[in-house]
């Protein structure tokens, strides 16, 4: 089946239930909508996985809705992107606090404190959601869709439904913030 286009394979989900060939579609776009909720929950991995699984549970059931005007990729996009805005919204919070690593007694506040060039151990993993954390969430989405999954401007904003303009607005203050944030800790090598 790896050869099969993603519109051939839709076409058999939505025609006969081919569950096969949805197993490919998952398989194909699982990593792209994982990473895309890490971070956005800035490394939950259990949450993370909990969204990507109602992301591919709404995409199978309503795969009869998918049209092709964009590629199945910014539609499943788009699906992850709308489960995230509802779970934030229904929970009417932010993103919990970065994940605790494991075999380390430092507190958030000691971890975010030391600078990145001065971190060893499992917490270097944790610099990317430190900084994403920064962020509001329009920024850090829109930062994760270029930065993280390369979508350009207009692929964005037919995930996000937001304009053009607003796209890049967060784009460019998201991206102060985070050359700010690497500057403070020691990344400004020239």
């Amino acid at each position: 089946m790896a050869l099969l286009s993603d519109i051939v394979l839709v076409t058999q989900v939505a025609v006969s239930g081919n569950r096969r060939a949805f197993d490919e579609l998952v398989r194909r776009y699982q990593s792209p909508v994982r990473r895309f909720f890490l971070s956005q929950t800035m490394g939950d991995e259990q949450l993370s996985d909990d969204l990507a699984q109602d992301t591919f549970i709404k995409a199978y059931t309503n795969i009869t809705s998918f049209r092709g005007l964009a590629s199945f990729k910014t539609w499943m996009m788009r699906i992850a992107y709308n489960v995230w805005y509802d779970y934030t919204r229904k929970k009417k919070t932010h993103p919990q606090p970065l994940p605790e690593m494991e075999g380390s007694n430092r507190t958030q506040e000691q971890y975010l404190s030391t600078p990145l060039s001065d971190r060893e151990g499992p917490e270097v993993g944790l610099d990317l959601y430190a900084a994403l954390a920064l962020l509001k969430p329009d920024e850090r989405t829109c930062i994760t869709l270029q930065l993280i999954d390369g979508y350009d401007i207009a692929g964005i904003a037919k995930i996000t439904q937001m304009k053009e303009g607003t796209v890049k607005s967060h784009l460019s203050r998201g991206k102060d913030k985070l050359a700010n944030y690497l500057r403070q800790n020691g990344y400004d090598r020239r």
